[in-house]
Parts: C-alpha cells; sequence; structure tokens
C-alpha cells in the first residue's frame, strides 16, 4: 500500500529533472517575429481621457484620407465580426485573423467604406476582429454593437 502512494510523488517529482529543460519551450523559429510598426502614427489620448471625443485622437486630414473614394482594386479577403479594440490604441485600423502581416486596406459596413490600416490579430480564422474607435466612428457604428465588415485588402 505504501508503495502504491509513493509512486506518484516520485513521477511528479522527476518532471523537475534536467532532462526536461527546454523540452517544453518553443523554437526561436516558432515564435513569431514581432507585430511591424503601424504606417500613420497618431498621437494617443491623454490618460484622464473620458469622453469618446478625447479618445479619438485622430486628425481631420486622417479622417478625410480614411473615407476618400481610391481608385486601386481591392481583394476580398472576407467578411468578419468586429469589437471596439482598445480604445486607447490611437489610429485607423482592424486587426483581424485575415492578414498575416500588416497592409493597408478597407472595409465595408452598411454602404460606408473606410481606408484603414490592417493588423493580423493572430487569432484562429472566423475568431472575429477588434476595430479602432476612430474607425467604428466614420462607418457610423454604434460602440456597443458587433458589426459585420467585408474586409480588402489593397
Amino acid at each position: 500500500m505504501k508503495a502504491k502512494l509513493t509512486l506518484p510523488f516520485l513521477v511528479v517529482a522527476g518532471c523537475t529533472t534536467a532532462s526536461f529543460d527546454g523540452a517544453f519551450t518553443p523554437a526561436a523559429s516558432d515564435l513569431s517575429a514581432p507585430p511591424q510598426e503601424t504606417t500613420v502614427v497618431t498621437a494617443a489620448p491623454a490618460a484622464d481621457a473620458v469622453t469618446v471625443e478625447e479618445f479619438d485622437t485622430t486628425s481631420a486630414d486622417e479622417r478625410a484620407a480614411a473615407t476618400a473614394a481610391v481608385a486601386d482594386v481591392d481583394v476580398r479577403l472576407g467578411v468578419t465580426i468586429a469589437s471596439l479594440g482598445p480604445p486607447t490604441a490611437p489610429g485607423i485600423w482592424l486587426k483581424t485573423p485575415l492578414v498575416d502581416a500588416v497592409t493597408q486596406g478597407r472595409v465595408d459596413y452598411n454602404g460606408t467604406s473606410v481606408n484603414l490600416e490592417l493588423r493580423p490579430s493572430g487569432g484562429a480564422p472566423g475568431s472575429g476582429s477588434q476595430i479602432s474607435l476612430a474607425a467604428m466612428r466614420l462607418l457610423g457604428v454604434p460602440l456597443t454593437s458587433l458589426p459585420e465588415l467585408v474586409v480588402y485588402k489593397k
């Protein structure tokens, strides 16, 4: 009976031996590269920001560029359900599993289109996306909703 009780403790104690060092850590080639820098630099909101206007630090020029019609041929990547991303993250962007690298793109919602930066989310396909506060405002989406967006890559 004593042997049956001590056997599990010996097995668990063996898990800390040096032979397992590094066996469960990913190889350097398996680690994803750090995210690329964004192409548009927007000031972060103030630490004491409270209102939507205070959190949305995009300039009038940035908003105009985001809503301007572009003659480029866009490639449809798919449809995603988006939630509001971190309101303190500045810029006009969409974090989505539909892209593997930072690229320029466009989203459509109820006939409104916004040009934005597509950022990889690292999530599984179909896992949904996060959209910036500024992009939601430009699309006219209520901040608490989960809009279905059509995503295009430039």
